[in-house]
């Protein structure tokens, strides 16, 4: 395995990864969406926020 293959395979961010990164992209307007799509959307966002928020409180507060 030649050494760039090795890097790409270790910063490969497979589906969950790729979700993180289309979420918070902006939709595409020639794709048709309903109103639950876009909420859903709205409420993951929100949570992967809140989510980081803690993570970074919590290492906050382990550390000092």
């Amino acid at each position: 395995m030649s050494e760039n293959s090795k890097v790409k395979e270790f910063f490969k961010l497979g589906e969950v990864g790729n979700y993180f990164l289309n979420v918070f992209k902006k939709p595409d307007p020639n794709k048709t969406t309903n109103f639950n799509l876009r909420m859903m959307h709205g409420i993951n966002k929100i949570s992967i926020i809140v989510f980081l928020f803690a993570v970074i409180v919590w290492t906050i507060k382990r550390f000092i």
